[in-house]
């Protein structure tokens, strides 16, 4: 770079000659004439034309981007959202103008609660450590103490609400988290709490979401998954001593009902049994009863019509029904001494007076 170093030894000179003759003055700045042939200068030299180079790559480099498959890029321009970026190459104003915030939409995120271990992988981002250590007690709704801790695995479902609408998601996220799981096992027993951990996470997990999306966090919440549930250990030893009270009472409940419904049918069909015999002999003894005065009248209507002649039929069939029923049969006559003969007194056959056996 050039320099005029005859002026630079003037000036020089004179603020010296000042200096010595008590003026306290510096010296004068440069002329506009003076700061025009400096500039000539060192435009002659080639020092400003790779300045303008490195400042328009650097211009060109800020102003070209790329997005990843799994984020979105969200575009301030003077501080204020003006667009969202999609995945692949895409182009912005320079740095100053336009600033760019990258936000993984795909990527789930992961807050744990009361657990002793965290598990970090490529796609999950452990929660907050200090927060992960703490036992979480809580109360149910039998007024116990149970020991419930929890995952909550969600991804950014709104990045314009994630970035701009709640200045801390994530603390949101586990304040509500914590209120929803203290809400459902509240109005819950602690044998439910220990052994309904998948309805109790679905619950939670509707009631987490509404509230997240009231509060327009841009976050949606993809599971909550209830780990291994438990009372606190002072008070295990007296909570197993209740368990194990409990199943022997429904097991004696179990058997009495099992009694129950074995001697119950069974009496109930014996009753249902009798109680048809008793219909079906009503009903036959009132079908014979009616068969029976259906006949009579219609004797009685031909006994109107010839009396001798049904007397003598009735008598007839009486006897008919009769005798056979009366065994050994003797007929004596008043007058007569003998038996007569055409009775068989050997118990055979009777025969006629001119045959012989």
């Amino acid at each position: 770079m050039n320099w005029d170093w005859d002026k630079l030894r003037e000036n020089q000179q004179k603020y010296e000659s000042k200096k010595e003759g008590g003026g306290m003055g510096m010296p004068k700045p440069p002329q506009m004439d003076e700061l025009v042939e400096r500039f000539r200068n060192l435009k002659k030299s080639g020092i400003v034309p790779i300045a303008l180079l490195i400042l328009v790559a650097l211009l060109a480099v800020s102003s070209v981007f790329t997005i990843a498959t799994d984020e979105v890029g969200v575009i301030q321009r003077f501080g204020k959202y003006n667009r969202t970026a999609q995945p692949g190459l895409n182009f912005k104003f320079p740095t100053g103008i336009e600033k760019i915030t990258k936000v993984k939409v795909k990527r789930v995120y992961q807050e744990e609660f009361g657990l002793d271990t965290e598990k970090t992988t490529a796609n999950y981002r452990p929660g907050n450590e200090s927060a992960s250590q703490e036992t979480p007690l809580m109360l149910t709704g039998d007024l116990n103490v149970a020991v419930v801790p929890w995952i909550v695995q969600y991804r950014i479902s709104n990045p314009l609400d994630y970035l701009f609408k709640i200045k801390d998601v994530t603390a949101i996220l586990r304040d509500m988290s914590e209120a929803t799981m203290r809400t459902v096992v509240g109005d819950r027993s602690i044998n439910e709490v220990i052994s309904k951990r998948e309805e109790i996470a679905l619950a939670a997990r509707e009631i987490l979401q509404k509230e997240m999306d009231r509060a327009q966090s841009g976050i949606a919440i993809n599971t909550i998954e209830l780990k291994k549930t438990n009372v606190p250990d002072p008070v295990q030893p007296s909570f197993n001593e209740v368990n194990q009270a409990t199943q022997e009472k429904e097991q004696t409940i179990y058997k009495a009902r099992e009694e129950y419904n074995k001697a119950v049918p069974l009496a109930r069909g014996e009753a249902r049994r009798v109680i048809k015999d008793a219909e079906g002999y009503a009903i036959d003894r009132v079908n014979r009863a009616k068969g029976d005065a259906d006949k009579y009248t219609a004797i009685f209507q031909e006994y109107l019509k010839a009396k001798d002649i049904t007397k003598k039929r009735l008598y007839l069939e009486a006897m008919l029904e009769v005798y056979p029923k009366l065994g050994t049969k003797y007929i004596i006559d008043s007058d007569q001494k003998n038996m007569l003969p055409l009775l068989n007194m050997s118990g055979g056959i009777a025969l006629p007076q001119n045959q012989t056996p």
